[in-house]
This record gives structure tokens, sequence and C-alpha cells, in this order.
């Protein structure tokens, strides 16, 4: 009997209280967040931030309303190339390295792949935002 007993709490699926992330107030889409913005809130939830450090500095990438959990798929990097702004587009290969410009078609942070139209030859292709926020094409 105890055997059992203990076998079935094993089995049984429980939720251990944690606290999660909420916004303090509503956060409106594109908008960076800071301490001020955050707080701790007794919860549980997979995919929800569990720390300020998480999200202090990342960009929302849509509205999140007070007292809502803030998830991972929330938050991004601050976008340093906004939609149709003019950007270095870069080609590198076996020691070749051709530059023109190019216009993002999305808003990007570093590291965020993104399509951006050759300014001259009107072709749209995919590139990688670097820090400097000129786009890296890979082939």
């Amino acid at each position: 009997m105890k055997s059992a007993l203990a076998l079935l709490l094993i089995a049984l699926p429980g939720v251990v209280p944690a606290e999660i992330l909420v916004a303090k107030r509503t956060l409106r889409a594109q908008s960076v967040i800071t301490a001020e913005d955050v707080v701790l809130q007794a919860g549980e939830a997979p995919g929800i931030l569990a720390a300020p450090e998480e999200a202090v500095g990342f960009e929302t990438r849509a509205i999140i309303y007070a007292g809502r959990p803030i998830r991972y798929g929330d938050l991004g990097a601050p976008a340093i190339v906004e939609r149709n702004q003019i950007i270095a587009l870069v080609y590198r290969q076996a020691g070749l390295e051709i530059r023109t410009e190019g216009r993002a078609l999305q808003r990007a942070g570093a590291g965020e792949t993104i399509r951006v139209m050759n300014a001259a030859s009107k072709a749209v292709v995919s590139a990688r935002i670097a820090p400097d926020g000129s786009a890296h094409v890979s082939k």
C-alpha cells in the first residue's frame, strides 16, 4: 500500500509555486524595458521570465498589458535598424567583399535575419544584422 501511494505521488504532475515576472504597467510594442516596468509576483507557468535581469534592456515585440506575465517570446534585442532604413549590404566570399546600399524591409536588432532590398538591382535578399547596423548576406 505504501509503495502504491508513493508511486501515485510520483506519477501525478505537480505545480511548484514560483515567482514570475509581470508588467507593472501596460508596455507598448517596441519599447525598451526598464526595472521600473516589471515586478515579481507569485505564480507558475512555463516559458515565463523569473527575474528582472532577464527582461531589462530588451525590447517588447508586442503590447504587454499590466499584470500579465512576460514570456521569452515577448522580448527581443533592441532594434538598431528600422523598416525602410538605408543600410550597408555586405557580401563576403573567399576574400572578396562586395558592399552596396540596401533598404531594410523589417525592423531588427543585432543578430536577427531580415529581408533587405538591394537599392541598385531591387533584388530582395536575407541578411543578418551586425552590431554596427550593416546587413551581411550569407549566400
